[in-house]
């Protein structure tokens, strides 16, 4: 069986990928910091006839998440497609956001941690397997501003720039080794609760998007819009 490892996992996104994926035959590797939320996540795939297990690691301690990325290759035997998605649904620590004016080192460096640098340890832990084997999947999620930024989420779009700016030149890269890297801006508010008259989608209605992206492998960068 196939394995998608979904890292940054969690009810909403990740959970859907998940899916999408699984109910296609891959066996599901979901990474996030919670082991108890993650088990919740397990739990519900599997009563969906999904085979999912559940891999705690922290994206901002490298050594962990590569860790758990060596771990999910252990269980299921390697990875076959890789998704990166982190979107905290609680604080992180040392994250603030600012406009960018206010941009200082200080608050642009844990954005560049938690967006490019988890991304690339990702990568490199999953990427020598996938050129050896001539095939692959590396899926990589940012929100709309990495391509229309938005004054309030300066910091934030900054870093999500680099990190497409990152995946598309990867890509260009990986040219005719089987494997294949592609970004995803996410441009509407994914469910409820968003400002009013944003436009909304749910996490269903858009990961669809990466199984055609990892099946067609046509195109570096997709855009989710309303």
């Amino acid at each position: 069986m196939p394995t998608i490892a979904v890292i940054g996992a969690g009810p909403g996104m990740g959970l859907a990928i998940a899916r999408t994926f699984g109910s296609r035959g891959f066996d599901v590797a979901l990474i996030a910091r919670t082991k108890e939320k993650l088990q919740t996540l397990v739990d519900q795939l599997g009563q969906e006839g999904i085979t999912a297990e559940a891999f705690p690691a922290d994206i901002l301690d490298r050594p962990s998440l590569t860790a758990a990325l060596d771990a999910v290759k252990s269980r299921f035997g390697g990875i076959d497609v890789l998704e990166y998605s982190p979107a905290p649904h609680s604080p992180v620590p040392g994250h603030t956001l600012a406009v960018p004016s206010e941009v200082t080192v200080d608050n642009l460096q844990p954005q560049i941690e938690y967006n490019l640098y988890g991304a690339v340890t990702a990568a490199r832990s999953v990427l020598p397997a996938m050129r050896e084997a001539g095939a692959g999947t590396l899926l990589f999620t940012t929100g709309g501003g990495s391509l229309d930024p938005v004054p309030m989420l300066g910091n934030v779009n900054a870093a999500a720039a680099a990190l497409r700016n990152w995946v598309i030149n990867l890509n260009k890269e990986l040219a005719d080794s089987g494997v294949h890297a592609a970004h995803v801006a996410i441009s509407v508010w994914i469910g409820g609760g968003g400002p009013e008259g944003a436009p909304t989608a749910t996490a269903d209605e858009i990961a669809p998007l990466y199984w055609d992206l990892h099946e067609k492998r046509d195109r570096a960068e997709a855009v989710f819009t309303a």
